[in-house]
């Protein structure tokens, strides 16, 4: 039997298939709602789905694709233990940049997805998905940089699809994508450490 939070991924996902908020529906073979895990402590958000993603309307199954999943087997993941989405849910035209009124669009299914999800953690893949929560910063200084935002970290990353494009970025990607665990352990030690801190001073003020 789904959980609840499975049937939710479902339900949102239908809402992206249907949706005419923006141009890009009407040139995508297939809206890419995303796929992974529903219970995943752990987000990858890329920018926009490709030519494979928009045949197959699944993210990250091309070149790109092909590199994120080894990199997750080298730290013990799998696809099946994370969740995978993108900014943008159709393709845009050639490949493009998303643009701006496409972003925002997207933005209200983006952000069910992640109130649906609940992450631990959050991984940006490529500087559109990073804009969302680091507007005036630069992927090539902040990468591999976990930042804490409310209840959860957030992790910029370059996209996969930049390192095939700059082989001189591929061991940089690699290097950042093999700290994940660590930071994702660490973090959720504070969140106990934290919480085991309120509930003492929380007693404390009982006597």
């Amino acid at each position: 039997m789904a959980s609840d939070r499975a049937i939710r991924i479902q339900e949102i996902a239908e809402e992206i298939r249907n949706c005419t908020l923006c141009e890009l529906c009407r040139g995508a073979a297939n809206p890419v709602p995303g796929a992974g895990n529903p219970d995943a402590e752990v987000m990858f958000i890329g920018e926009a789905p490709g030519m494979n993603e928009d045949k197959q309307g699944l993210p990250f199954v091309g070149n790109s694709g092909q590199f994120l999943n080894e990199m997750l087997e080298s730290i013990g993941w799998t696809r099946d233990d994370v969740f995978v989405t993108n900014v943008v849910k159709c393709r845009p035209p050639g490949n493009r940049d998303p643009l701006p009124d496409e972003i925002m669009a997207c933005g209200s299914h983006l952000e069910s997805q992640i109130a649906a999800l609940d992450p631990v953690m959050i991984v940006t893949l490529g500087r559109f998905s990073m804009a969302k929560w680091f507007q005036n910063e630069r992927i090539s200084r902040i990468h591999g940089e976990p930042r804490e935002v409310g209840r959860r970290v957030i992790v910029p990353m370059y996209h996969p699809a930049a390192a095939l494009h700059q082989p001189s970025l591929r061991e940089t990607v690699k290097a950042d994508m093999q700290k994940l665990p660590m930071i994702l352990d660490a973090f959720k030690q504070k969140a106990r450490a934290d919480l085991e801190t309120q509930q003492d001073n929380s007693q404390m003020k009982l006597f």
